[in-house]
């Protein structure tokens, strides 16, 4: 008589539903809060009858590379907590993906019925963007290889249109399109795995701007301004590569990622190439 071994269906791995529908559940929460939140504070005005707006000039695009940035950062880490329930590679990518479009969509809707706004299509394909920007890398390579970042400095301009820019540093970091810089980091360890650089250490390209006191360039110019554009060279480093048994700082340095480490950096605009000893 012959044997025939049957897989032992206790040691097969399932996901921990629990946690999944915890996560879940959190998730709706914090997304329903948000939605209620941003309804009774961001928008002064009563809602009223829906409308399209075309913002794609506003900002010099800046606030459109701010939708790509929040819609990836939505992904990575959405799909960093469902990796931990158990479920598969790709139900973990799908659920990432998706979070990063669903959580922003709604707010995209209210702004079509608020007054001061309109539903931008602009801002829709940056929230896709964002998403597909990490599903793209980890279903290519397995792995995120290029990071955005972001980073932020104060700057005078706040002051000249509080009610715009922010009144203070809570609101400003927000508001104030001049003191963001948007980066995309990355390790050459990553693209040439048999180099000697060390896989922490990556190059960081960054995106700017300056002189922006209206969302529209040519009112910025009424008022007094030159709207430009900066582009930025630097070093960062990826804190997911730092080596550490300890659990508590890997997921600091996972958290920490999504910010550009302050480090020297070359400036390059209309006004020529300028060099920042210690940039952020």
């Amino acid at each position: 008589m012959t044997l025939t071994n049957k897989p032992d269906t206790a040691q097969i791995e399932r996901p921990n539903y629990a946690l999944l529908r915890g996560i879940f559940a959190a998730q709706s929460a914090l997304y329903l809060g948000t939605i209620y939140g941003l309804s009774k504070s961001w928008y002064k005005q009563p809602l009223t009858h829906f409308t399209i707006e075309d913002d794609t000039r506003e900002w010099l695009q800046m606030d459109k590379v701010g939708h790509v940035y929040t819609s990836y950062q939505i992904a990575r880490h959405t799909a960093a907590l469902y990796k931990k329930t158990g479920i598969s590679k790709r139900q973990m990518l799908i659920y990432g993906a998706i979070s990063g479009v669903i959580f922003q969509t709604p707010i995209e809707i209210l702004d079509g019925f608020s007054p001061d706004y309109g539903f931008s299509p602009g801002d829709m394909v940056a929230n896709l963007a964002g998403s597909v920007l990490y599903l793209g890398q980890v279903a290519l390579w397995d792995e995120v290889r290029i990071h955005p970042k972001y980073s932020f400095h104060t700057t005078p301009l706040s002051k000249v249109r509080p009610e715009l820019l922010g009144s203070s540093l809570t609101e400003s970091w927000l508001k104030d399109y001049n003191g963001q810089t948007y980066w995309l980091s990355a390790s050459p360890r990553s693209f040439f795995p048999e180099s000697k650089w060390p896989e922490w250490l990556c190059f960081s390209v960054g995106y700017g701007i300056q002189d922006m006191v209206s969302a529209e360039p040519r009112k910025s110019i009424e008022m007094g301004y030159r709207p430009y554009r900066q582009y930025y060279l630097s070093l960062d480093i990826d804190l997911t590569k730092i080596k550490s048994k300890r659990k508590f700082v890997r997921t600091i340095g996972f958290l920490v990622n999504s910010v550009k480490i302050p480090a020297p950096a070359l400036q390059f605009s209309r006004n020529g190439i300028g060099f920042k000893p210690l940039y952020f």
